[in-house]
């Protein structure tokens, strides 16, 4: 093993340490995050008008062993009583060994005015924890707090969101892990368990607008702030463009030092492909070639009764 391997493995512990301790990837990250609103703010199940479904893919730090990897499903609709919405959030975020799976069925009571929407949401689900020993390897065969006692324990969790919205604007708010359970992974003595980590509660601010320029352009602004008790705020900016309501391009900067490029193709029939591209300028510049991302997104009106007068932007 070379020293460039040695210094990426060093890399991964800090990064895994991290997450464990912090924000981190204790929520999967995502540079789509417009696209992606119910993974992290249940209020927004139903907004969109019709039975809306989203696919995300994320391969984040390319060429760093044990880096992130996810998957994102989210389905939402709208019920025939307009003041309802209902939805699926499932995931699978893996990092190094461990592989974190979530799933959250989320309900909206919407509050309707002559242009506006205002909405409350729960979530409520369950988060698991699996351990991959095969890729641990440690200094110490036979380590009773990775070999012994190992529980694979999932563990109820709750979120609350709130979300306002009109045909050219959004806001929302929303906090996750209420019942910051924690996941048991390990004990070295029947009956002794050690906490792996623990679920913490994390709290999400979002906003944004669609803004005309001229028939065929509208400027789409867009920010998501992120925070954690105790750690420092992050948040994402995001300016697109909409051309001709059917490709969007746009970049976005993320605090923790990326810069991303993005682009969505609405192909028609509901259908939409999304991809996005970061680039870290942080202290694993040099040891990772960027991050890849790609969208799937397909609506459809299961109620047969089109009230989208409008294009809709969010």
């Amino acid at each position: 093993m070379n020293r460039r391997d040695n210094i990426r493995d060093i890399l991964i512990i800090l990064i895994v340490l991290w997450a464990s301790n912090s924000f981190g990837q204790q929520d999967p990250l995502f540079t789509q995050y417009a696209y992606n609103k119910l993974a992290f703010n249940p209020a927004y199940a139903g907004s969109a008008g019709r039975f809306s479904l989203d696919l995300i893919t994320r391969i984040q730090w390319v060429g760093i062993k044990g880096a992130p990897r996810t998957v994102s499903f989210n389905a939402h609709t709208p019920l025939r009583n307009p003041k309802i919405g209902i939805g699926l959030n499932a995931y699978r975020d893996e990092l190094g060994p461990t592989i974190d799976y979530g799933m959250m069925a989320a309900f909206a009571y919407r509050i309707l005015f002559p242009s506006t929407t205002l909405c409350f949401g729960v979530q409520a689900g369950f988060k698991y924890m699996d351990i991959n020993q095969g890729l641990l390897d440690p200094r110490d065969q036979g380590d009773l707090l990775l070999t012994g006692q190992l529980t694979n324990k999932a563990v109820p969790d709750v979120d609350f969101g709130m979300y306002y919205y009109g045909n050219r604007f959004y806001a929302g708010l929303s906090a996750r892990h209420l019942l910051e359970n924690q996941i048991l992974v390990s004990g070295t003595v029947p009956g002794d368990k050690t906490s792996f980590t623990r679920l913490r509660r994390n709290f999400y601010a979002i906003a944004g607008g669609a803004i005309p320029v001229n028939v065929n352009l509208d400027f789409i602004p867009s920010i998501l702030v992120k925070y954690l008790p105790e750690t420092r705020l992050q948040a994402d900016f995001n300016a697109s463009f909409l051309i001709n309501n059917l490709l969007t391009l746009g970049a976005a900067y993320r605090t923790d030092q990326a810069l991303a490029m993005m682009i969505q193709v609405n192909i028609g029939k509901g259908f939409a492909i999304g991809y996005s591209y970061d680039i870290w300028f942080n202290i694993l510049k040099s040891y990772n070639s960027g991050s890849h991302e790609i969208r799937i997104g397909y609506e459809f009106d299961i109620f047969h009764k089109d009230r989208m007068l409008t294009p809709r932007y969010f």
